[in-house]
């Protein structure tokens, strides 16, 4: 992703040194780095981020090798969130864009100690401003597991509205389970009363 004029307000963060992206009212975004495949290993490990998000650990080589190979690919932008005094507490990622459909995924995952505080609503907005403010998309979906409240509590605050459910797509501990689908699309987005996150 490019810096344009409204990523350069972002600056340089005074504790860690790290380049924000993106700066919201409580977070602030930075793109992910090949030394950030521990971090992220250890959160992809957590056993409830496993089961929310269906996913599994895999080795940090292969973490390592998958970031290095993400930041080669067009279709993909992946960030930490960083609270104000540069702790990273999470995950985000506008995932299998599309530019001429006008069209992205989005994926969050934050630390265990920091669900639950505001966190996720704030990078989830933050990003949501970039895709819509900053870069021509008209749709951002998502998809969880329908068991999965604190991410749709979430998602609604955000605006993401509920399309429907994908029946048992998704396997997990030899489980099938249901994924929610949420769409967000630009004219709902411009239509929301709440400050964006270049305001912050």
């Amino acid at each position: 992703m490019t810096e344009d004029s409204g990523t350069a307000d972002a600056g340089l963060d005074a504790e860690t040194g790290r380049e924000l992206c993106r700066r919201a009212e409580s977070v602030g975004l930075a793109a992910v780095d090949v030394d950030d495949a521990e971090l992220l290993h250890g959160w992809r490990s957590d056993p409830v981020a496993a089961y929310e998000i269906g996913i599994w650990p895999r080795s940090l080589t292969a973490m390592r090798e998958r970031i290095e190979r993400d930041t080669e690919d067009d279709d993909r932008d992946d960030f930490l969130v960083l609270l104000p005094d540069g702790t990273p507490i999470g995950h985000i990622a506008l995932s299998n864009q599309n530019i001429v459909n006008g069209t992205a995924q989005v994926e969050l995952m934050l630390a265990p100690e920091y669900r639950g505080q505001g966190h996720g609503s704030a990078a989830l907005d933050a990003l949501v401003d970039l895709a819509f403010g900053e870069l021509p998309f008209h749709r951002l979906a998502v998809e969880t597991h329908t068991e999965n409240a604190s991410a749709l509590a979430v998602l609604t605050k955000s605006g993401f509205v509920h399309e429907g459910v994908s029946r048992a797509a998704c396997l997990h501990r030899g489980r099938r389970h249901d994924l929610a689908v949420l769409s967000l699309l630009r004219p709902e987005w411009e239509a929301l009363s709440r400050p964006r996150a270049w305001d912050a």
